[in-house]
Protein backbone atom coordinates (compact mmCIF):
# COMPACT_ATOMS: atom_id res chain seq x y z
CA UNK A 1 0.00 0.00 0.00
CA UNK A 2 2.05 2.92 -1.30
CA UNK A 3 1.29 6.51 -2.22
CA UNK A 4 3.30 8.77 -4.44
CA UNK A 5 5.77 10.81 -2.40
CA UNK A 6 4.38 14.29 -1.79
CA UNK A 7 0.92 13.30 -2.99
CA UNK A 8 -1.37 16.24 -2.08
CA UNK A 9 -4.29 15.54 0.21
CA UNK A 10 -7.14 17.45 1.89
CA UNK A 11 -8.74 15.92 4.99
CA UNK A 12 -12.40 15.11 4.43
CA UNK A 13 -13.17 15.11 8.16
CA UNK A 14 -11.55 15.96 11.49
CA UNK A 15 -8.84 13.38 12.05
CA UNK A 16 -6.72 12.26 15.00
CA UNK A 17 -3.00 12.22 14.26
CA UNK A 18 0.32 12.03 16.08
CA UNK A 19 3.06 14.64 15.69
CA UNK A 20 6.35 13.13 14.52
CA UNK A 21 8.85 12.70 16.15
CA UNK A 22 7.40 14.03 19.43
CA UNK A 23 4.65 11.40 19.63
CA UNK A 24 2.08 13.98 20.78
CA UNK A 25 -1.57 13.33 19.80
CA UNK A 26 -3.27 16.12 17.86
CA UNK A 27 -6.51 16.63 15.97
CA UNK A 28 -6.20 17.85 12.40
CA UNK A 29 -9.35 19.68 11.29
CA UNK A 30 -11.42 18.87 8.22
CA UNK A 31 -10.08 20.74 5.20
CA UNK A 32 -6.43 20.59 6.35
CA UNK A 33 -4.18 20.46 3.29
CA UNK A 34 -0.93 18.55 3.29
CA UNK A 35 1.02 15.94 1.38
CA UNK A 36 1.45 12.23 1.98
CA UNK A 37 5.15 11.47 2.26
CA UNK A 38 4.81 7.82 3.30
CA UNK A 39 1.94 5.35 3.03
CA UNK A 40 3.21 1.98 4.18
CA UNK A 41 1.37 -0.79 5.95
CA UNK A 42 -1.84 1.19 5.91
CA UNK A 43 -0.66 4.13 8.03
CA UNK A 44 0.32 7.48 6.60
CA UNK A 45 2.94 10.11 7.27
CA UNK A 46 1.60 13.49 6.18
CA UNK A 47 3.39 16.84 5.96
CA UNK A 48 1.24 19.79 6.98
CA UNK A 49 2.81 23.25 7.00
CA UNK A 50 6.33 21.82 7.36
CA UNK A 51 5.41 19.44 10.19
CA UNK A 52 5.09 15.62 10.01
CA UNK A 53 2.05 13.77 11.36
CA UNK A 54 1.21 10.07 11.45
CA UNK A 55 -2.36 9.09 10.61
CA UNK A 56 -3.46 5.58 11.52
CA UNK A 57 -4.89 3.29 8.87
CA UNK A 58 -8.25 3.17 10.65
CA UNK A 59 -8.59 6.85 9.71
CA UNK A 60 -7.62 6.33 6.05
CA UNK A 61 -11.05 7.51 4.95
CA UNK A 62 -10.18 11.05 6.13
CA UNK A 63 -7.48 10.98 3.43
CA UNK A 64 -9.80 9.51 0.82
CA UNK A 65 -8.22 6.07 1.16
CA UNK A 66 -9.56 2.63 2.01
CA UNK A 67 -9.10 1.40 5.59
CA UNK A 68 -7.08 -1.74 6.24
CA UNK A 69 -8.87 -5.04 5.58
CA UNK A 70 -9.37 -7.42 8.49
CA UNK A 71 -7.02 -10.44 8.24
CA UNK A 72 -8.69 -13.80 7.60
CA UNK A 73 -8.09 -16.94 9.63
CA UNK A 74 -9.33 -20.39 8.57
CA UNK A 75 -11.81 -22.21 10.83
CA UNK A 76 -10.05 -24.36 13.44
CA UNK A 77 -6.86 -22.35 13.15
CA UNK A 78 -3.95 -23.37 15.35
CA UNK A 79 -1.73 -21.14 17.46
CA UNK A 80 0.87 -21.47 14.67
CA UNK A 81 -1.70 -20.13 12.15
CA UNK A 82 -2.41 -17.18 14.44
CA UNK A 83 1.29 -16.54 14.96
CA UNK A 84 1.81 -16.48 11.19
CA UNK A 85 -0.88 -13.78 10.86
CA UNK A 86 0.60 -11.88 13.81
CA UNK A 87 3.99 -11.74 12.06
CA UNK A 88 2.22 -10.53 8.89
CA UNK A 89 0.51 -7.84 10.95
CA UNK A 90 3.84 -6.81 12.48
CA UNK A 91 5.29 -6.43 8.98
CA UNK A 92 2.60 -3.79 8.44
CA UNK A 93 3.90 -1.63 11.31
CA UNK A 94 6.30 1.11 10.25
CA UNK A 95 8.32 3.73 12.00
CA UNK A 96 6.73 6.97 10.69
CA UNK A 97 10.17 8.31 9.76
CA UNK A 98 11.57 5.21 8.03
CA UNK A 99 10.32 3.23 5.03
CA UNK A 100 10.97 -0.08 6.80
CA UNK A 101 8.67 -2.24 8.93
CA UNK A 102 9.50 -3.09 12.55
CA UNK A 103 10.29 -6.73 11.72
CA UNK A 104 12.85 -5.90 9.03
CA UNK A 105 14.31 -3.18 11.26
CA UNK A 106 14.98 -5.93 13.80
CA UNK A 107 12.89 -4.26 16.49
CA UNK A 108 10.77 -7.32 17.32
CA UNK A 109 12.63 -9.62 19.71
CA UNK A 110 9.86 -12.12 20.32
CA UNK A 111 6.25 -13.16 19.79
CA UNK A 112 4.35 -15.64 21.94
CA UNK A 113 0.73 -16.78 21.40
CA UNK A 114 -1.23 -18.17 24.37
CA UNK A 115 -4.62 -19.85 24.15
CA UNK A 116 -7.23 -18.68 26.66
CA UNK A 117 -9.82 -21.06 28.13
CA UNK A 118 -12.52 -19.28 26.08
CA UNK A 119 -10.76 -20.16 22.80
CA UNK A 120 -9.40 -16.67 22.21
CA UNK A 121 -5.72 -15.82 22.43
CA UNK A 122 -3.32 -13.44 24.11
CA UNK A 123 -0.26 -12.39 22.15
CA UNK A 124 2.88 -11.17 23.90
CA UNK A 125 5.28 -9.08 21.81
CA UNK A 126 8.74 -8.09 23.06
CA UNK A 127 10.30 -5.33 21.06
CA UNK A 128 12.70 -2.42 21.22
CA UNK A 129 13.32 0.89 19.49
CA UNK A 130 16.30 2.10 17.49
CA UNK A 131 16.95 4.57 20.33
CA UNK A 132 15.58 4.47 23.90
CA UNK A 133 14.82 8.20 23.62
CA UNK A 134 12.65 7.75 20.50
CA UNK A 135 9.58 9.95 20.97
CA UNK A 136 7.53 7.63 18.80
CA UNK A 137 7.98 4.56 21.04
CA UNK A 138 4.48 4.66 22.51
CA UNK A 139 2.98 5.34 19.09
CA UNK A 140 4.81 2.41 17.48
CA UNK A 141 3.86 0.11 20.39
CA UNK A 142 0.22 1.23 20.07
CA UNK A 143 0.32 0.55 16.32
CA UNK A 144 1.74 -2.93 16.99
CA UNK A 145 -0.95 -3.61 19.60
CA UNK A 146 -3.73 -2.41 17.30
CA UNK A 147 -2.50 -4.40 14.30
CA UNK A 148 -2.11 -7.61 16.28
CA UNK A 149 -5.53 -7.24 17.91
CA UNK A 150 -7.11 -7.15 14.42
CA UNK A 151 -6.04 -10.78 13.93
CA UNK A 152 -9.09 -13.03 14.47
CA UNK A 153 -9.20 -14.80 17.87
CA UNK A 154 -6.65 -12.39 19.39
CA UNK A 155 -8.36 -10.95 22.46
CA UNK A 156 -5.39 -8.90 23.66
CA UNK A 157 -1.92 -7.99 22.49
CA UNK A 158 0.62 -7.13 25.17
CA UNK A 159 3.62 -5.13 23.96
CA UNK A 160 6.72 -4.89 26.14
CA UNK A 161 9.35 -2.32 25.14
CA UNK A 162 12.78 -3.47 26.28
CA UNK A 163 16.22 -1.98 25.78
CA UNK A 164 18.39 -5.00 26.59
CA UNK A 165 19.85 -6.18 24.41
CA UNK A 166 20.28 -2.79 22.84
CA UNK A 167 19.26 -2.52 19.18
CA UNK A 168 22.06 -2.21 16.61
CA UNK A 169 21.91 -1.99 12.81
CA UNK A 170 23.18 -5.59 12.71
CA UNK A 171 19.62 -6.66 13.59
CA UNK A 172 18.28 -5.21 10.32
CA UNK A 173 17.39 -7.45 7.39
CA UNK A 174 19.25 -6.97 4.13
CA UNK A 175 16.10 -5.35 2.70
CA UNK A 176 16.07 -2.83 5.56
CA UNK A 177 19.76 -2.08 5.13
CA UNK A 178 19.24 -1.38 1.43
CA UNK A 179 16.18 0.81 2.08
CA UNK A 180 17.98 2.91 4.69
CA UNK A 181 21.45 2.93 3.15
CA UNK A 182 22.99 1.10 6.11
CA UNK A 183 25.68 -1.39 5.04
Amino acid sequence: MYAKVCEPVRLTRDCPAVAVPEGVPVDLPQGTVGSISQALGGSFTVYVQGKMFRIDGKDADALGREPLPVPELPPGATDADVERLVWEALRGCYDPELPVNVVDLGLVYGCRVEMRPDGNRDVHITMTLTEPSCGMGDVIACDVRGRVERVPTVAAAHVSLVFEPRWTPDRMSDVAKLATGVY
